[in-house]
């Protein structure tokens, strides 16, 4: 087992999304928010989710 944080710069989340487009190429690893392959209603939620965490902020 091997531990993979995300690549994206300045983010320490754990990386639990990989991809590698063959078995030739090295897997790359993100966060669910930083993940590049997402598709449209994954892409819906993540903004959901991000502007509800705002809400949140501006509220406190």
């Amino acid at each position: 087992m091997y531990v993979h944080y995300c690549e994206e710069e300045g983010c320490k989340d754990w990386g639990g999304w990989g991809n590698s487009p063959s078995p030739a190429v090295p897997t790359r690893w993100w966060c669910f928010e930083h993940f590049p392959h997402k598709s449209y209603e994954q892409e819906q939620a993540l903004r959901r989710k991000l502007e509800a965490a705002e809400r949140g902020n501006i509220i406190q």
